[in-house]
């Protein structure tokens, strides 16, 4: 686990901005996805033991004590990187989640959404994507297979890839890779269209059990972009 630094020197809890009742909001997010899992509240306390087990530790101020995030339910957070914003009074804890985030069983707590005036009555059919969302399919993919995987909802085909594990997994990869390597054999557009989306998902997946980040993959490009000779 990281913390960043501050210009002048190392972070100290101390110096922390909190509020009247000695907390700051922390704003907890899966480090994978990038999805936001929760907000909560941290003291000076839970900080140090954030800092000090790994785990997310925050302060109830409902029950107005500290609380360990999964200690009943095995829903722990393991803590990568701590960071926090220009005027030190917000925190953004970036997690390996080993469950649901929500108490609700759902992966993130931010699971409903508000409807924009300028969407209601529009149709539900999607416009063609513009250059600048071209890809956005893509992360909501990824939270949708890092929600699968937090959740585990029964008859999900990403549970059973999960549950079968990384062996399973990587069959699925090989057969898809096969079979997009067949329809392109084949001249079938079509069918190479279906065979590619069948491969990208399941290499998503694969990332995903391997804990190895899309954004990851999307760096190693840009640098190899950014080096003529590996492109």
């Amino acid at each position: 686990m990281t913390t960043s630094s501050e210009s002048n020197g190392v972070f100290q809890v101390a110096n922390v901005k909190y509020d009247a009742q000695g907390l700051v909001p922390a704003i907890v997010q899966d480090i994978l996805s990038k999805d936001v899992l929760m907000l909560a509240y941290m003291n000076e306390e839970s900080i140090k033991r954030t800092i000090s087990s790994g785990e997310t530790w925050f302060w109830s101020r409902s029950r107005e004590e500290l609380w360990h995030k999964g200690e009943t339910s095995g829903n722990v957070q393991q803590v990568k990187e701590i960071r926090y914003d220009c005027d030190t009074d917000t925190l953004l804890v970036l997690v390996d989640p080993k469950g649901p985030a929500c108490h609700t069983g759902q992966y993130s707590c931010f699971y409903r959404k508000v409807e924009l005036e300028e969407q209601l009555g529009q149709s539900d059919q999607a416009d063609v994507p513009t250059s600048r969302d071209r890809f956005a399919m893509l992360s909501s993919l990824e939270s949708v297979i890092a929600s699968r995987d937090m959740e585990r909802p029964v008859g999900s085909y990403t549970t059973y890839l999960f549950e079968k594990g990384v062996d399973k997994i990587l069959k699925k990869v090989g057969e898809e890779a096969a079979e997009v390597i067949i329809a392109a054999k084949n001249s079938d557009n079509d069918e190479l269209r279906y065979e590619a989306s069948d491969l990208i998902f399941h290499l998503m997946v694969l990332l995903r059990d391997r804990k190895l980040p899309l954004d990851d993959v999307m760096r190693e490009l840009q640098n190899r972009h950014l080096n003529p000779k590996k492109v």
